[in-house]
């Protein structure tokens, strides 16, 4: 079971029948009863509540007497996050180790399960936002995206098409769709899909949300605009990969005469890929963020 989109495929391709699943979704209608081994690994740099969710979740799938192997990095609350899983599941011991990873096995023993974190809300530029566990920017907007907000405010999107491309908890596209726009947000992450899909319904807005690697499954469509706040980050470590791929996606995915507005990190490269799309612009900058437009060109005369 595995909520990644892109890791669905890899999975798909090697000849495997995973399953798409978030933390909550039962293993009812897929086995007749609840397996008796779960192996999980912990999902540590998406916060204390989204682990509590995963426990929550390899709890409900174990009988009384079934095992859990919960997997996992020192350095991100491996120890924690087992003491936390002990008190619904029992005692259990690390079986494996290597460097700064570590595998413990527990027992299950009979009593109820820990309830799943209940989501985050709060309100923002005219959005209600539900921000389910381990969704980036669940409890409130990032900087990054406030800024391409109000570097945006002006911005005409009445009956326009719009991809909110990386969606997250939705804000950006539920922010476009309260302004008229026609609305497509699209996330490669399962639990953020959901998310945006319960932040339109609590903002009374409509839209579509897509599950998807980057666009691999987003339907033959392309867009006036395409808003995103790309990620950077994988672990410690600053990777632009992610950010390229959009870009790419974007190039396809955009109509004659429509604009990429792109916000990131001041001292990330994005001005010589974007510029394969058309000419760049910087539309604001302020506290270490920058909001790039790309245009793509028009059509010429036939």
């Amino acid at each position: 079971m595995e909520g990644s989109a892109a890791a669905l495929a890899a999975l798909r391709a090697a000849g495997h029948e995973p399953l798409a699943a978030a933390p909550g979704d039962p293993l009812t209608g897929h086995w007749p009863q609840r397996a008796r081994t779960v192996a999980l690994v912990l999902a540590g740099d998406r916060g204390s509540a989204y682990a509590a969710a995963q426990v929550a979740w390899a709890h409900a799938s174990t009988p009384p007497g079934g095992a859990l192997y919960l997997a996992g990095d020192r350095d991100k609350g491996f120890d924690r996050y087992v003491r936390a899983a002990s008190a619904a599941f029992g005692t259990g011991e690390t079986v494996a180790r290597d460097g700064g990873m570590r595998v413990a096995k527990l027992i299950r023993r009979p009593g109820p399960t820990p309830p799943l974190p209940e989501p985050e809300t709060y309100e923002a530029f005219g959005v209600k936002v539900v921000g389910l566990s381990g969704v980036f920017s669940a409890s409130r907007p990032d900087k990054a995206t406030a800024l391409l907000l109000e570097g945006l405010e002006d911005l005409d999107l009445n009956g326009r098409s719009v991809l909110d491309l990386g969606c997250g908890a939705g804000l950006i596209g539920a922010w476009a769709a309260r302004r008229g726009a026609r609305v497509t947000l699209l996330d490669g992450d399962l639990q953020s899909v959901r998310s945006a899909q319960a932040t339109l319904s609590a903002s009374g807005l409509s839209g579509e949300v897509v599950h998807s690697d980057v666009d691999a499954n987003l339907p033959p469509a392309t867009f006036d605009v395409i808003l995103t706040n790309p990620p950077f980050h994988v672990g410690r470590g600053v990777v632009l990969d992610v950010a390229r791929e959009f870009i790419a996606a974007a190039a396809r995915r955009l109509n004659p005469g429509g604009t990429l507005y792109l916000v990131a990190n001041e001292p990330l490269p994005y001005e010589r890929p974007l510029g394969t799309i058309g000419p760049v612009s910087e539309r604001a900058r302020s506290g270490g963020f920058k909001v790039l437009e790309a245009r793509r060109g028009a059509p010429g005369p036939a």
